[in-house]
């Protein structure tokens, strides 16, 4: 079955794998943990021959993100990183990359570590400065990476506008799509070549689980890069791609609530006397409000803000709070806080971290689904301490 619409998401996410198993009629699709398959005879292979190369589970998976993604191949990695490293196989030495100033810290390690051993040439810049971009992509590059929301200060770029100055030198767009996940944006309906997450986050939503996805627009694409994947042996297991497709079925109700909950959250603290700024696209104040209105389905359940009080107060409200969890990661039902410049951002210099907006005021919350009274409780204690 086939995405046309994002209505129809929440069957298709809830149906995927069902009723796949031909040998036993299995309801939900099987762990198949077998490490190499046998040949049919001499020379005969089946559809699968070894799990590096592919296996049963994770091609329901694959298949299920590429369908959600309305993308025609899904590549399942062994991380959110490892999605990130297999877009490097399209680069050679002479190639330029352009990423975004302000993209995780840890994609942002990457290609600035591999672009000084001299993969390729690679510039950074701040997306939403029109002029800076254009200067850019007058190089001409290979690729071009997107993060939209950016992590972690929620920056909006407009996929479809920038994705077509990108095309006009030649260049392919990767979007980044793991703030939102299928079920709120489809960068390849917005004219992306790629599109890829950490299937940890939102697509399993559970936080037992670290993977990612890769998801191409074009067979060929698609063809070249699970060819890199197999080769540099970054495919995901069996059991992994299991767990992330039993979360992936709750998908569309879980971000159901986590969009209710993140909405009352940002609101709450917009007013509140320990806040100095907050950064939510979902406000009609956020920069980049109508950009998201246009292009997502919803605004997600990621915000970060500024505490009065510097890192001091941060300390503070940190060891004042039982509900959310001091903790890398988001986009599990449980509510999660985390200091972007000593936590997730940490691989980036503390000039970079600056010039990107990241201080050491910012906060960034995963707003889970628990009860909002008991969030909203935990804050409102956890910021009044901050302040004393």
């Amino acid at each position: 079955m086939s995405i046309n619409h994002k209505s129809n998401i929440t069957t298709s996410a809830v149906r995927a794998g069902i009723n796949n198993d031909q040998h036993h009629g299995a309801v939900v699709a099987p762990i198949h943990l077998s490490s190499t398959y046998s040949l049919k005879g001499f020379n005969e292979k089946r559809q699968f021959d070894y799990s590096r190369t592919g296996n049963p589970t994770r091609a329901i998976f694959a298949d299920v993100i590429a369908d959600l993604e309305q993308g025609s191949v899904g590549i399942v990695t062994s991380t959110g990183m490892a999605a990130v490293h297999l877009l490097c196989q399209l680069l050679s030495v002479d190639d330029t990359v352009i990423i975004p100033h302000d993209c995780y810290g840890g994609s942002f390690r990457l290609f600035t570590h591999l672009a000084k051993r001299g993969q390729f040439k690679l510039i950074v810049v701040d997306q939403n400065d029109q002029q800076a971009l254009d200067k850019a992509l007058a190089h001409i590059p290979k690729l071009v990476l997107l993060e939209s929301p950016s992590n972690p200060l929620l920056r909006i770029v407009d996929i479809e506008e920038v994705t077509k100055a990108c095309h006009r030198v030649g260049a392919l767009v990767a979007v980044d799509n793991t703030f939102l996940s299928p079920a709120l944006q489809q960068p390849l309906t917005l004219g992306a070549d790629i599109v890829f997450h950490s299937t940890t986050k939102y697509i399993n939503g559970h936080s037992d689980v670290v993977g990612g996805v890769l998801v191409t627009k074009t067979a060929e694409l698609g063809a070249t890069l699970a060819w890199w994947a197999n080769c540099i042996g970054i495919t995901g297991s069996a059991f992994d791609s299991f767990l992330a497709l039993r979360g992936l079925k709750t998908l569309p109700v879980r971000m159901k609530q986590h969009q209710e909950n993140a909405l009352q959250v940002a609101n709450f603290l917009k007013n509140h006397d320990a806040i100095d700024a907050i950064y939510f696209p979902g406000l009609p104040e956020h920069k980049g409000h109508d950009i998201a209105k246009k292009q997502q389905f919803g605004y997600g359940a990621m915000l970060s803000f500024e505490v009065k009080g510097g890192v001091e107060a941060v300390k503070k409200l940190f060891d004042n709070l039982e509900l959310f969890t001091l903790a890398q990661s988001l986009g599990g039902v449980e509510s999660l806080i985390s200091h972007p410049s000593t936590m997730t951002h940490a691989g980036m210099e503390i000039a970079d971290q600056l010039e990107a907006g990241i201080t050491q005021s910012l906060v960034r919350i995963s707003v889970g689904i628990e009860d909002i009274k008991d969030i909203l409780a935990d804050l409102a204690h956890g910021l009044a301490q901050s302040q004393q």
